[in-house]
């Protein structure tokens, strides 16, 4: 940590508690500890979560208990008793704002994914959330999908299929109460914000006299090349200019009081209520944006962490994330000066509140959650086509298995779908007559494929819902891409790494039925493959011709280990993959194992024995990378990108 980090910030360590809440308050300045009787200043509460993720029964069990002061362990989650705490610290506050910095919806539980998270946002209309940032996941299906879809509840394209499903009131979607925002995230080819950069909120100071806060978004940087919000039509700016370029516009318009949400994070130990060796972006944001900004509340990494850090002035501010999955509710105390409306630093106060599943739940929420979890059951078991006998994830000796043929094959149908109308921005036209090779990492990699589709033989191989949604998804695009066919040939090589010992790991991919190729399994690793024995239609590789192939955004971005594919150009997106994948079998009514016949082995018995014998991830991405069904398990590590998924 550089000289400046090393200055001395005020966490909750040590502090007194002043709240009847569980948590220790962190102060910026001494004279906090008095700032419940500091009647001559406007009180101004602002309570935040962050990453919900549609999570909305409890946290997934790795994240359902956390660690507070001294190792206390507390079982937190659910958006019932979310809304229970939140009645209790509003209560009696005059000016309470509720707001989050991101990925609120776009997740991996079922109840919520399997309705086009229309139900998260059902829940935070109820809980009355006000505004909200743009993290990397409102972007999953597209900007369009954000604005329209989940902030106006238009609908598209099949009402009742693929959203505006009826809510707990019975109604159709119609969209969220609350406002998102982003600063940064802007249209690549205008340079233009999809969203506004920040909003104006007005606090009541008494005698008729109001006062304006100013909060401030922005979004993690790359969002627009990560695997799930792969957008080709978007950017991201700069944090620090687009953060200080709205703080100036804001003082200029004579708001002296800026928050700053941001969904991009930082680390800052293991207690969720204080603060120690800080390091990530956010911190270091923090440590550089505009000393007008009087507090920092961040997300995306979903760490847990309340203190005080200085701002480039060496005055306090708070510097905060409230975990995710609804675990804890952070809650920061501002007090202003009723005839300027600055933030009396000295006097703000912050703590993160855990969301405790020891109180009742609140009855309307409880309502809404019990609602969307029977129709989730019900859909679960929905019929949607047949199958004349499982796929299976088991691999033969080239690699091959019925299951990773059947998601190639849907890669490729997908990829040959137009564009959606929600599914904006794409620039350039797609040409499905050249789609070529289908690449995925069939049980590695970002688990693309999670379970087996075993045939029901007492419903007559009935495939539901259900089935469909568990076995194939993480929440990733199909994109197509023009790269070369000597990349092709490159990412067929990168199958095998040499690790040692006159070992290959091998990580297979699955190709679409319209391509066959062979390997030399006594050949080292990056000599197996033979180009002119890669047919695709029947012809051979041409390692300068330029070929359209498709694949899911992971693979794309090498977040399981297949580096050839990152010089693509003219990409563009297709659908996302659990959506997309039940909308193939849906649309085959019917389907069948297709044989292993795609890849075939020669000199089998030499040397590359062990060719059936399957290697983990072999990227740094991947190794930090998870599926949607392993993320709780890995939400602090990184996946090629700095970020958690």
């Amino acid at each position: 940590m550089r000289e400046i980090g090393r200055r001395a910030f005020i966490t909750s360590a040590g502090a007194i508690a002043t709240v009847a809440a569980i948590g220790t308050p962190a102060f910026a300045g001494d004279h906090a500890r008095d700032a419940a009787t500091a009647d001559e200043y406007v009180d101004v509460q602002l309570l935040n979560i962050t990453d919900l993720h549609g999570y909305l029964q409890a946290a997934p069990a790795g994240d359902a208990v956390i660690t507070g002061a001294a190792g206390q362990k507390y079982t937190v989650g659910g958006v019932a008793y979310l809304a229970a705490h939140l009645n209790r610290l509003r209560a009696g506050r005059r000016n309470s704002l509720f707001f989050a910095p991101g990925d609120l919806f776009s997740g991996w539980e079922f109840d919520a994914a399997a309705f086009a998270d229309e139900p998260t946002i059902e829940a935070l209309n109820r809980v009355r959330l006000d505004f909200a940032s743009a993290g990397n996941h409102e972007f999953d299906k597209s900007p369009a999908f954000l604005t329209q879809h989940m902030a106006k509840g238009v609908p598209f394209p099949q009402t009742g299929w693929d959203d505006s499903f009826q809510d707990s009131g019975g109604h159709r979607f119609k969209g969220a109460d609350f406002r998102y925002y982003s600063a940064n995230m802007v249209w690549k080819a205008s340079n233009r914000t999809v969203l506004p950069p920040y909003n104006i909120e007005w606090v009541d100071a008494g005698r008729g006299r109001r006062l304006p806060i100013g909060f401030i978004h922005l979004t993690a940087i790359g969002t627009e090349s990560f695997p799930a919000s792969f957008q080709p039509a978007l950017a991201s700016l700069d944090e620090i200019e687009s953060a200080n370029r709205c703080a100036a516009e804001l003082k200029s318009r004579g708001v002296n009081a800026i928050v700053l949400s941001m969904h991009d994070g930082a680390v800052a130990g293991t207690d969720f209520n204080s603060g120690s060796n800080p390091s990530g972006p956010a911190y270091e944001l923090a440590l550089r944006v505009s000393p007008d900004i009087d507090a920092i509340v961040t997300g995306h990494w979903h760490c847990a962490f309340n203190m005080m850090v200085p701002d480039p002035n060496g005055v306090p501010r708070p510097f905060v994330e409230a975990g995710c999955y609804g675990q804890l509710i952070n809650e920061i105390n501002l007090r202003l000066d009723p005839a300027t409306g600055r933030v009396v630093r000295t006097l703000t106060t912050s703590v993160n509140h855990p969301n405790t599943r020891d109180v009742a739940p609140d009855p309307e929420l409880k309502q809404v959650v019990d609602y969307w979890a029977g129709y989730a059951e019900r859909r679960a078991r929905t019929a949607i086509a047949k199958q004349t006998s499982s796929f299976t994830r088991q691999t033969n000796r080239a690699g091959e298995s019925t299951l990773g043929n059947l998601v190639a094959d849907w890669a490729y149908w997908a990829g040959r779908q137009p564009q959606g109308p929600m599914n904006d921005g794409n620039a350039f036209p797609d040409t499905p007559a050249e789609l070529a090779v289908i690449a995925i990492a069939p049980r590695f990699g970002q688990c693309i494929i999670g379970a087996d589709l075993d045939h029901d033989a007492h419903s007559g191989g009935t495939v539901t819902f259900g089935q469909v949604f568990n076995a194939v998804g993480y929440g990733d695009a199909i994109i197509t891409v023009t790269v070369t066919g000597a990349q092709i040939h490159d990412a067929l090589e990168q199958q095998w790494t040499d690790v040692g010992g006159g070992r290959l790991q091998f990580a297979p991919l699955a190709v679409s039925h319209n391509v066959h190729y062979s390997f030399d399994a006594t050949g080292p690793a990056g000599h197996r493959v033979d180009p002119r024995e890669v047919l695709i239609d029947g012809k051979p590789l041409d390692p300068a011709r330029s070929y359209r192939i498709a694949m899911p955004a992971y693979t794309l971005v090498n977040g399981d280990g297949y580096p050839a594919f990152t010089g693509y150009t003219e990409p563009f997106r297709h659908t996302r993959d659990f959506e997309s994948f039940a909308g193939y079998v849906k649309a085959r009514k019917r389907i069948s194992p297709a044989p292993l016949n795609r890849v075939s082995v020669k000199n089998a018995a030499g040397r590359g024995a062990r060719i059936g014998e399957l290697a983990a991830p072999r990227s740094a991405a991947s190794a930090g990378g998870a599926g949607r069904r392993a993320e709780a398990a890995a939400r602090t590590a990184v996946d090629g990108f700095r970020v958690p998924c």
